[in-house]
């Protein structure tokens, strides 16, 4: 039994149910090769190596004039409901490397919790300074997300000017289609000293092709540009005419530039291989419906897309086909229909189906958080009403649902306890039960973690324990109960909930 929840939990916390054919790659690998200036800040320092000699303190020095981007967010503490000297005295770098390290295939409870760190407004770390290392593996983190909105947000409001933050904006700008005011920011700031692609591309995006042309050719008689290149280049400006030539070889690990210049060249790259900040370039108009809608699905899933925007996909028109996507397309349909209607046969007809299509894509806290509270509010009856309160245990209102339902068997009664954080006294129905009562029965979290909170490290306990839910995915299923008795400790009681309902419900989806 616990080694058949384990595998099942696993697979729970690896991620989507459908398997992407390529492992992720790290945000940093396919930024653009934008600017001439090194980015010294893209990787961390490497660890101190073990030489038996006392390591030398680094010093950094702050102009007071040169605010650190590690205090820009976007939600103020009064959403968040995080104290403001969250990191405290933990070091930037150790801090960033927690976030570059952290696994983002986490369950949505802890997955919401990570996008309010990453996007909160925060004093920044005690060591800070213009390098400004936690924001930029934020950005990095959000882009690992597919989260390519929020990214540039935060990049705006911390501005521009620096090569690493501009590198990581003119990307996000290219992803969301708002390449030309990046353009035109390279070009009212030389000092940012963009590559030749980068210009060519900016100058021909601004209409001045001729210049675009000329500067092709000089980057071509001085060398500056490998072969690849060239020929991308040149099929872009359409110098030489290449409407019979046969397409170019696609790169593996396309920059979102060098994405655009094959979008534009009409050589388009598929985005179901490679990161998921590409996924945006699909949800645009001049896309058909279907590569919206499993764009779209494939960025709610990690939580980057609105659920509203998801829906309005699902429902703007009648599919013309079946199978696939459009039967997923119209199981929502006939739901959203006949929830709207207040039809209770009809919402009785169609929620297993429209269950099972977001079950099959890992979207089930989305279509609770969707259809959750009105499916409750409708006298059900039998598995349909079994079926709706599971539901409503996935959604924000999880306590309401508990409070209006009457447990009939042992897995019930436990999911109502811990729905209202009460499981004192509730046999736990199986091992993975057992590791969700453990972290709440605990008096305090363990040692390490204790320590962290007592050391004013409250930031960093907090991820760890966010680390050690995802490593008991390996079987560790202590690992579990000691997160979710921190969580509890430090004031994040609903996500701890949320947190195990979620274990509870989905680790069986498959």
């Amino acid at each position: 039994m616990r080694i058949d929840r384990t595998l099942l939990l696993a697979g729970l916390l690896a991620g989507s149910a459908q398997a992407q054919s390529q492992a992720p790659m790290s945000a940093i690998d396919w930024l653009s090769d934008s600017l001439n200036t090194p980015d010294i800040t893209a990787a961390l320092p490497p660890e101190p190596a073990a030489t038996g000699r006392t390591a030398t303190e680094v010093i950094t020095v702050t102009p007071l004039d040169d605010p650190s981007s590690d205090a820009v967010g976007l939600l103020p503490v009064s959403v968040t409901g995080l104290p403001r000297t969250l990191w405290g005295a933990t070091r930037s770098q150790e801090l960033a490397r927690m976030l570059t390290r952290l696994d983002t295939n986490l369950v949505p409870a802890l997955r919401e919790l990570l996008y309010t760190l990453l996007l909160a407004e925060l004093d920044p770390p005690a060591d800070t300074d213009p390098s400004a290392l936690l924001f930029l593996a934020r950005i990095d983190t959000l882009l690992r997300l597919g989260a390519v909105d929020q990214a540039q947000a935060l990049l705006e409001r911390a501005g521009t000017a620096r090569p690493e933050l501009f590198r990581r904006w003119f990307d996000a700008s290219l992803l969301t289609g708002t390449e030309d005011a990046a353009c035109a920011r390279l070009r009212g700031n030389p000092d940012l000293s963009p590559t030749l692609p980068a210009r060519i591309f900016c100058l021909a995006r601004s209409g001045d092709w001729d210049a675009a042309a000329v500067t092709l050719d000089t980057g071509r008689a001085l060398g500056d540009l490998d072969v690849a290149q060239e020929a991308l280049l040149n099929r872009f400006l359409d110098l030489e005419g290449f409407d019979e030539a046969p397409p170019l070889r696609a790169p593996t690990r396309p920059s979102p530039l060098e994405f655009r210049l094959y979008e534009a060249i009409g050589e388009a790259l598929p985005t179901s291989s490679l990161p998921l900040a590409y996924a945006h370039t699909d949800l645009g108009p001049n896309n058909g419906w279907k590569a919206q809608i499993v764009a779209a699905e494939r960025l709610a899933r990690s939580g980057a897309l609105d659920d509203n925007k998801l829906l309005g996909l699902y429902t703007e028109r009648r599919p013309a086909a079946s199978g696939g996507v459009w039967d997923r397309v119209q199981a929502v349909q006939r739901l959203d229909a006949a929830v709207t209607a207040g039809d209770v046969e009809a919402v009785a007809a169609a929620l297993p189906a429209a269950w099972r299509a977001m079950r099959s894509q890992s979207l089930e806290t989305l279509f609770a958080r969707l259809y959750g509270k009105r499916l409750a509010a409708l006298p059900l009856t039998g598995a349909t009403k079994d079926m709706a309160f599971r539901i409503g245990l996935l959604s924000d209102d999880y306590e309401s649902a508990a409070s209006a339902h009457e447990p009939q068997t042992a897995e019930e009664r436990f999911l109502v306890g811990l729905a209202k954080g009460m499981l004192a006294g509730i046999a736990a129905p199986d091992d993975l039960a057992q590791a969700i009562a453990d972290g709440f029965l605990a008096d305090a979290p363990p040692d390490a973690l204790s320590r962290m909170v007592e050391n004013d490290e409250l930031g960093a306990a907090i991820l760890r324990a966010m680390d050690m839910a995802s490593e008991a995915a390996h079987g560790d299923l202590d690992q579990l109960a000691d997160a979710l008795a921190l969580f509890r400790a430090v004031g994040l009681e609903d996500v701890a909930r949320r947190m195990g309902l979620q274990l509870m419900l989905l680790e069986s989806r498959g």
